[in-house]
C-alpha cells in the first residue's frame, strides 16, 4: 500500500487523490494515513474516512470511488475484486491475481458481468533492461525467438524473507512460482507476445523449514525480534516503517513478520525448475533457487533467436543513454457499467484505499483483499477511485500515472 500512497501524494499527486481507507488493522491504517498527511504538507494524519471490510460497497458509494486498489493477503484477493467490480469500481490488484483457480473464476465472472477493468501490477516491465529486450525482439534483431533461459537466484538475505512471513505457507501465497516468479512469466509472455501451451514444473523445500533441522544448525530463535547476530533473522524494530506496520500492529491480528525461516509451517518450495512450451514454438527454461550463496542474488535472462549469432542476454547488458523506463500502455476499452453492488459480506484482509483522479474522479482505499486507487486514494487493503466528475481522460495515454505499469482508467461519464 505504501507504494500507492507515495505515488498519489508525491510525484503523481496531480492525477490522483486518496479518499478513503478500508481494513481490519487500525494500526496499519494509522501508519498510512499519517504518511499521506505528512506527504501532503500537513503535520499529522490526513484524516481520510475509514471503513470496515464489510463496508466496501458503502465506501464505494459514499466516496464515489472509481478504482479500488487491492493489497491484501494474496489468498483473499478474489473477494474484494469481485465486490468492487459489482459495486461499480475498477480494480488495481497487486500480483498475484489470486492463488487458485476458484479465485480466478470469481474475478473473471464479474469482469464479464459488469464490463469492469482489472489491472494487475507487473512493474518489472518498466525496468530499462526488460523494456530493451522487448524492443530488441519486436524489431527482429535476433529473428524469431526459439528459446529463453531465466535463472532467478535470490540469496539467503532476500530469499529468506519469503519464509519469514505469510509467503511461507502455500495456502496464503500460492508459492514462489505464483507470487514471485509470476513477474518473470509475465515478462516472457510480454517479450515474445505469445502464450504458453504446455508447462512442466518440479521443485521442493530443499533448505528452509524444519524438515532439514538435523543439519546441525543448533537452537534457533523463535522470531527475529531481539535475535542479534543471526544471519537469517529480521528485527522489524531496526526499520521505523517495518516497526510501525508490524510490531505495533501485532496486537490487532497477531501477525508476525519476523518468523524464523527454519521454524515449522513452511509449505512452499525454495528450489524449483519449470519448462514451458509456447504456441509459436519457443521454449522457456526457468529455475528459481531462494537460498543461493551471498552475493549471488539477482536474475539473468537470455533470449535465443533463429538468426545467426542471435543470442541476447539482459544480465549486465548496458542500457543506451536516454532509454525510456516506460513502454507504451496497453489499450483500454471504455464500457458501460452494469449490475448492482452485492450486500457486504465482510473479509479478513489487510487494508485498502481509494483515490480520485484530480481532474475527474476519486479513489478510496480499504483493508480487505486488496484494491487500487485511481486519483483520490485512501490507504487500506483495497482502495478505490472516485467516479468521474468532469472531463474524461483519454482511453489511452502514456503510462505515466500513479501506477506507471498500468494504463490510466477511462472516464465513466
Amino acid at each position: 500500500m505504501g507504494l500507492h500512497v507515495d505515488a498519489l501524494t508525491g510525484e503523481h499527486a496531480d492525477v490522483g487523490e486518496p479518499v478513503a481507507r478500508l481494513g481490519p488493522n487500525p494500526a496499519r491504517i494509522d501508519h498510512h494515513d499519517d504518511r499521506a498527511g505528512r506527504a501532503l504538507g500537513g503535520d499529522g494524519p490526513a484524516g481520510l474516512p475509514r471503513y470496515a471490510p464489510a463496508d466496501l460497497e458503502r465506501m464505494t458509494g459514499e466516496q464515489a470511488v472509481d478504482t479500488v486498489v487491492v493489497t491484501s493477503v494474496y489468498r483473499t484477493h478474489a473477494e474484494p475484486v469481485d465486490r468492487s467490480l459489482r459495486a461499480g469500481a475498477d480494480v488495481v490488484v497487486e500480483k498475484p491475481l489470486t492463488t487458485d483457480a476458484a479465485g480466478c473464476r470469481r474475478i473473471t465472472r464479474p469482469v464479464a458481468d459488469t464490463g469492469g477493468d482489472v489491472v494487475m501490477t507487473f512493474d518489472c516491465r518498466y525496468a530499462p533492461r526488460n523494456a530493451t529486450l522487448r524492443q530488441v525482439i519486436a524489431d527482429g534483431v535476433i529473428g524469431q525467438v526459439t528459446g529463453l533461459r531465466i535463472a532467478w537466484v535470490p540469496d539467503t538475505v532476500h530469499g529468506a524473507d519469503c519464509f519469514r512471513r505469510r509467503h511461507r505457507g502455500k495456502t496464503d501465497s500460492g508459492g514462489l512460482l505464483v507470487h514471485k516468479a509470476g513477474h518473470h512469466f509475465d515478462l516472457v509472455n510480454w517479450w515474445i507476445d505469445d502464450v504458453p501451451t504446455r508447462v512442466y514444473a518440479s521443485g521442493g523445500p530443499r533448505f528452509y523449514g524444519d524438515a532439514d533441522a538435523a543439519r546441525g544448525m543448533g537452537p534457533r530463535p523463535g522470531r527475529g525480534t531481539g535475535a542479534k547476530g543471526d544471519p537469517f533473522s529480521l528485527d522489524p524494530r531496526d526499520d521505523p516503517r517495518l516497526e510501525a506496520l508490524y510490531p505495533r500492529a501485532e496486537r490487532h491480528d497477531d501477525y508476525r513478520r519476523d518468523q524464523d525461516p527454519f521454524a515449522p509451517g513452511v509449505t512452499v518450495e525454495d528450489d524449483m525448475s519449470v519448462l514451458v512450451d509456447y504456441a509459436r514454438g519457443a521454449t522457456l527454461a526457468y529455475s528459481l533457487n531462494a537460498h543461493s550463496p551471498g552475493g549471488a542474488t539477482g536474475s539473468a535472462s537470455t533470449a535465443r533467436g533463429a538468426a545467426p549469432n542471435s543470442t541476447w542476454s539482459s544480465a549486465g547488458t548496458p542500457t543506451p543513454a536516454g532509454t525510456p523506463c516506460r513502454t507504451p500502455p496497453r489499450p483500454r476499452t471504455p464500457r458501460a457499467r452494469t449490475g448492482s453492488a452485492p450486500p457486504g459480506t465482510g473479509s479478513s484482509c489487510s487494508s485498502t484505499s481509494g483515490a480520485r483522479r484530480k481532474s475527474s474522479s476519486r479513489t478510496a482505499s480499504a483493508a480487505t483483499a486488496g484494491a487500487t486507487p485511481s486519483s483520490r486514494t485512501s490507504s487500506a487493503a483495497p482502495c478505490a477511485w472516485n467516479r468521474t466528475r468532469s472531463a474524461a481522460r483519454p482511453a489511452t495515454s502514456t503510462a505515466s500515472g500513479p501506477w506507471p505499469w498500468a494504463s490510466p482508467p477511462t472516464s465513466r461519464r
